[in-house]
């Protein structure tokens, strides 16, 4: 039973994250969910230092708060002030996660109980130790799954009721800014989503392993289509794929679980690259003489 909880949660938490992960991946912000995963930092004390309880909604708000915080820190810093992408990404994420860090160690010493190890790695074999139980005998699942299936409803029907609004961002913002669309309500949609992905995928995943099911997945459906829908599509199923494998990976090598999923994800992108170079290459060869 707590093999498949723990395989059903890790597969809600790479499909949340590959779908996301294709229209940053489309915009050439891949990156600003690594940004984000980290800036979350602050959002996540301060708002667990205000309820006590870690299991409190105000550590989704306040954490969400900061990622989207932290999208306008690095779109002022790239499109105002003129700084590079990749440098206002590291000048935010690296400035937010340090102070949540000081926060933690100092500030708040003694009156927030935050492990770091859990925020920055998670560790999903552990989820099933927060269960939801009925009258003490019946076992509904642990409450990250839950937390994980309501985050894929809110992420599912916002991609869908806004999907011509993200996709026309994803491809040609110039051409939306011409047709009257608001771009910058979209952009912020979208970094809204991901901060909510990345927050409630701490416990399962952690702020660090995260980026991998963010980045690795719609970079591995890009290989194969580059229409949006059969990316979405392949999105997903590649990072319930290395979810699954690596699960199985893990427990053969007795290694992290999440490490082996996010590895697992990395050698499918390999593999499927090596692949398609064959592919092109035996299309290209020239047929023999006869």
């Amino acid at each position: 039973m707590n093999e498949f909880w723990i395989i059903f949660t890790a597969s809600i938490v790479a499909i949340n994250a590959a779908l996301l992960g294709a229209f940053l991946l489309l915009r050439k912000m891949a990156m600003v969910g690594d940004a984000i995963s980290h800036a979350v930092l602050p959002g996540i004390v301060v708002a667990y230092y205000l309820s006590g309880d870690k299991t409190s909604v105000l550590l989704l708000l306040g954490a969400t708060l900061t990622g989207v915080i932290a999208a306008i820190i690095i779109d002022f810093l790239s499109r105002k002030v003129r700084i590079h992408g990749d440098a206002s990404i590291g000048i935010t994420y690296t400035l937010l996660f340090a102070l949540g860090m000081i926060m933690i160690s100092t500030w708040m010493k003694g009156n927030v109980d935050i492990d770091m190890e859990c925020v920055l790695y998670g560790d999903i074999a552990l989820i099933n130790l927060d269960k939801i139980m009925v009258d003490e005998t019946l076992y509904l699942g642990p409450r990250a799954f839950y937390v994980e299936i309501v985050a894929f409803f809110i992420i599912g029907s916002s991609l869908f009721f806004g999907y011509k609004g993200f996709k026309i961002l994803a491809f040609n913002e110039d051409y939306a800014k011409s047709l009257g669309i608001n771009t910058t309500y979209w952009h912020y949609a979208l970094m809204t989503l991901v901060s909510l992905t990345t927050v409630v995928a701490f416990e399962v995943v952690g702020a660090v392993l995260v980026v991998g099911f963010l980045i690795i997945p719609p970079a591995t459906a890009q290989l194969i289509t580059l229409k949006l829908k059969r990316m979405l599509f392949w999105s997903a199923a590649f990072g319930v794929l290395a979810v699954i494998i690596g699960y199985y990976v893990a427990i053969w090598l007795n290694v992290s679980i999440t490490g082996a999923m996010v590895s697992v994800s990395g050698c499918l992108f390999f593999i499927i690259l090596l692949v398609q170079r064959l592919i092109k290459k035996l299309t290209i060869l020239p047929s023999p003489k006869l």
